[in-house]
């Protein structure tokens, strides 16, 4: 699964606070998460969260820029 910085995803269970969409804040062995709704962050084994998305609702192409300048 091609997942990058910044992106906005749908998993298949909502949170605890109702809220069903994430952003991707770290990328490597685990992924972690931010809920969009109450700002609460959650680690996730990567097999773990590609089994759970449901749909990438967004992608942040800035997130991922270096700026060289």
């Amino acid at each position: 699964m091609d997942i990058e910085l910044g992106d906005v995803v749908r998993l298949r269970k909502k949170h605890p606070c109702g809220g069903d969409e994430w952003q991707v804040v770290k990328l490597g062995v685990d992924i972690r998460v931010k809920c969009l709704k109450c700002q609460r962050q959650v680690l996730l084994e990567r097999v773990t969260f590609e089994h759970r998305v449901k749909a990438l609702i967004s992608r942040d192409h800035s997130a991922n820029k270096i700026d060289t300048g």
